[in-house]
């Protein structure tokens, strides 16, 4: 659905986040290093700490959508102030344990996160584990006490954890092991989310990143043999051995939220900026926007523009529906922040000179210098694209695929077979729906009518192709698809580019249709349907299928 703020998250975005905005300039923010104490001050009083913390605790309830606008309001005016904002309600013991904690950890831990008292943070990443957070070396061990009671010993090494360098309470990820199952699992448990007050003796915190000198708080942390209750799991003892999960879920949540609007927000910044300095600058007697060497970068600004504001509408309802979308939130922050690295530098192309002299009124500059930082946290983008999107994607999200391997492996020989004939059912169909939709060039596909009607006959036709293509790929690699990158990265790519013209065209129908929009909804769905086309050609000159490659790369990819 399309969502619509309360009329308390109106009154929030118009005052409360209006006020912080005009509190310090991005400037000043860069010049300081660190917000000033009265912005501090501002942040906890409001409760800016706490946007999705529910009101039953101390915080203000607010939907995905108004903590969405919220960050994407702030990082119009600093993407430093709106990454400090964001990152207590992302991933992190504000969200983990709205969901997962003890009704002793709730009551205890989310009035203080909500208004201040708790700063937090949370530590997944090691030198030896980025994207592949499995592969994490950081341990708890689980024991008793001389007192009777159970204690877990932590051990840690982590790195660039945000907010971590000024926390007061940690977030952890760790591999926990319970070498005389005292608490009945198991000795070996897994991945499990912890708790851990940062005055507490063996934390260490003496050094701070600086991530492309971008003003936010940013630093590694470590931990030896820091002892902890056992209620400090989140969760408690029953937690034990479920953070993965938990870490899934909420970051399944916080990738369709806080960087899509990081990148929205600046992406409308730069529209404002750039727009009106190509209006205004004037070489050889003209103004800049009259050069079709630069209308073509001004145009792509605004197009992209209004397609990631489509894209982060069109997510956030999902969330607020209940949803929690894993392969929707890798498209949503991949090509939210991949779209932000194209339009900063159309950006700089435009503005020359006055892009690159830093000062009080270059506001383009320090987004430039920003931009890689969203390309590598929450799942490193090449990652994300080449492995998640659909490598990790098409067995987990096929009707019938993941239902055979269920099968399989619990040696249910009838599940099998149901799930088996309906996928045979299923490509043929496919292969039909796509063929007839080929060779009519779409015009076959029964869709609505009204000015988006060509671009619902092209994205038919384009996911006819792709479901064909994808069962192509999964029965001509199985298993091995996911390690096929240059594959999957396309699949990925025409997924992607399907999903972001689907929300354009959203976004257009359930505004109304607005005359003044048809111009940037037209745009955006051509440049979608040419990335679409891009990538299918990369799959038809890629895929390996025995016997019949030479047709994908000859007359089926003519």
């Amino acid at each position: 659905p399309y969502g619509k703020l309360s009329a308390d998250e109106q009154s929030f975005l118009d005052n409360q986040v209006e006020t912080l905005c005009g509190m310090m300039t991005d400037w000043e923010l860069f010049q300081e290093f660190d917000l000033r104490p009265e912005l501090w001050d501002y942040l906890k009083h409001e409760k800016f700490f706490g946007l999705v913390i529910p009101k039953a605790h101390g915080g203000l309830g607010f939907s995905a959508l108004a903590n969405s606008e919220i960050i994407a309001k702030i990082a119009s005016r600093s993407s430093a102030l709106a990454v400090t904002v964001m990152v207590p309600n992302s991933l992190g013991p504000g969200e983990l344990i709205t969901h997962y904690g003890t009704a002793q950890q709730k009551s205890h831990y989310l009035p203080r996160l909500a208004d201040g008292r708790e700063l937090p943070c949370f530590a997944l990443t090691e030198p030896g584990a980025g994207s592949d957070a499995g592969s994490m070396v950081s341990s708890g061990t689980v024991f008793r006490a001389a007192d009777g009671k159970l204690y877990v010993r932590l051990n840690w090494n982590k790195r660039y954890i945000t907010l971590a360098a000024i926390s007061t309470l940690l977030g952890l990820a760790v591999k926990l092991k319970d070498p005389e199952n005292l608490l009945g699992k198991g000795t070996e448990l897994g991945i499990t989310c912890v708790l851990v007050p940062t005055d507490r003796k063996g934390v260490e915190i003496s050094r701070r990143h600086n991530p492309m000198g971008v003003p936010f708080f940013n630093s590694p942390i470590e931990g030896k043999d820091v002892v902890i209750s056992v209620d400090q799991i989140i969760g408690g003892a029953e937690g034990a051995g479920r953070g993965w999960q938990m870490l899934m879920e909420c970051l399944a949540v916080g990738r369709s939220i806080s960087l899509p609007a990081l990148a929205t927000g600046g992406a409308k910044l730069l529209l404002r900026v750039v727009g009106s300095y190509a209006a205004t600058r004037k070489q050889f007697g003209l103004a800049l926007e009259k050069f079709e060497g630069v209308d073509e970068p001004l145009a792509r600004i605004a197009g992209l523009t209004y397609l990631l504001e489509a894209s982060r509408i069109f997510t956030v309802g999902a969330v607020d529906s209940g949803i929690k979308p894993a392969v929707v939130s890798a498209i949503a922050k991949y090509n939210s922040t991949e779209i932000g690295r194209v339009l900063i530098n159309d950006a700089m192309d435009v503005m020359a000179g006055s892009g690159i002299s830093r000062g009080p009124r270059n506001l383009v500059a320090n987004i430039y210098i920003g931009t890689p930082i969203g390309i590598t946290v929450e799942g490193a983008n090449i990652l994300t694209r080449s492995m998640i999107i659909f490598g990790q994607g098409a067995i987990r999200c096929h009707p019938f695929a993941y239902a055979e391997v269920k099968a399989l492996q619990g040696g249910d020989v009838k599940a099998f077979d149901r799930a088996f004939w309906g996928h045979v059912g299923f490509v043929l169909r496919n292969s039909a729906r796509a063929l007839l939709l080929s060779l009519s060039r779409g015009y076959l596909a029964s869709v609505p009518s009204g000015p988006m009607r060509p671009y619902y006959r092209k994205l038919a036709w384009a996911s006819a192709s792709f479901s064909f293509m994808a069962d192509i790929a999964l029965a001509s690699y199985g298993g091995a698809l996911k390690l096929k990158e240059h594959i999957t990265g396309r699949y990925a790519d025409v997924l992607s580019w399907m999903y972001l013209a689907t929300a354009v065209i959203q976004r257009f129908e359930a505004e109304g249709r607005i005359a003044e929009h048809r111009a940037f909804a037209e745009w955006s769905l051509q440049y979608a349907m040419t990335r679409i086309q891009i990538a299918f050609e990369g799959i038809y000159q890629n895929i390996e299928i025995p016997f019949f490659g030479w047709a994908f790369r000859g007359p089926i990819a003519l």
